[in-house]
């Protein structure tokens, strides 16, 4: 019986370490995701593109909030060819929540002046034994770009992840509260906000320019355009390994003289201290098709 005991007993333990070594998820396999939704796109249309690979819970913003199935579900087609270019991504230790952001180009006719240049963002969500589906997707217009972004594509960092909450809403509880103290901050003073809350290498996406990347130019861009930013949180979400998270919400931007309403998506990842950073942060004008 002490002899079965001891058996089982180093069992346990090498499963339980076969589980803490496991290894982290694999950032090529949200890239794949991306370059697999774009070819779908090539083969089936852009309606036809979303659909499979929309998430159940999936949403666009047309120019708000509404759902990827029941959008492209109520139109008869997207007239016109999309195709996009991942040069940003992350994905989460257990691969449970990903992104990708890059180029695309959106031509409607056959003449090059037909195209339209800007920046796509796109969250990707696996549930156990799927496959990433699309969760969120916008974009932003721009002039054709001068030159190529670096690509940034890193693997998750597993000594960032913390151990799982008994409470299976305490992570989103947990961003959303996050969000919203970084809200309000920004109500106090934008460039203090973006000084504390945005990772060094954290990218910034804004209608009619390409994107910026790096902290110091993300806020010389804010102070040059005498950006200021009135924000509230709609929802948010976290992987299950709590070490990537998403937000999203509306937002009122002063730029200059100018007022206007916008849609945000934020992606926040822990950094070596545990403290949620804002890599990604993304406006889309709210403006009538």
């Amino acid at each position: 019986m002490k002899k079965l005991f001891f058996v089982a007993l180093i069992l346990t333990a090498t499963i339980d370490l076969a589980t803490a070594q496991a290894p982290a998820a694999d950032v090529s396999k949200v890239v794949d995701a991306e370059k697999d939704f774009n070819s779908q796109i090539q083969r089936k249309g852009i309606k036809g593109g979303f659909l499979a690979v929309a998430d159940p819970e999936g949403i666009v913003f047309k120019p708000n909030a509404v759902s990827i199935t029941e959008f492209y579900n109520n139109i008869d087609k997207q007239a016109g060819t999309l195709t996009s270019h991942p040069n940003f991504a992350r994905i989460s230790t257990n691969g449970d929540l990903a992104f990708t952001a890059g180029a695309y180009v959106y031509q409607n006719g056959t003449d090059d002046t037909d195209k339209v240049y800007g920046d796509y963002v796109s969250i990707w969500r696996a549930e156990p034994n799927s496959g990433l589906k699309l969760l969120i997707n916008l974009g932003i217009q721009h002039p054709e770009p001068e030159q190529d972004v670096v690509s940034d594509f890193k693997n998750p960092d597993s000594t960032k992840q913390v151990a799982p909450s008994k409470d299976p809403f305490a992570g989103k509880k947990i961003i959303l509260a996050t969000d919203n103290t970084f809200n309000h901050s920004l109500s106090i003073s934008t460039l203090a906000s973006y000084k504390e809350f945005l990772s060094a290498e954290g990218r910034y996406y804004f209608p009619g320019f390409e994107a910026i990347v790096g902290q110091d130019k993300i806020m010389k861009f804010i102070d040059n355009e005498a950006i200021s930013i009135t924000a509230q949180t709609t929802n948010g979400g976290r992987s299950t390994s709590n070490d990537l998270a998403y937000t999203y919400g509306k937002a009122r931007i002063k730029k200059g003289e100018i007022v206007s309403d916008y849609n945000y998506v934020r992606i926040w990842e822990l950094d070596a201290s545990h403290k949620w950073d804002i890599i990604l942060e993304v406006f889309s004008a709210v403006e009538s098709e």
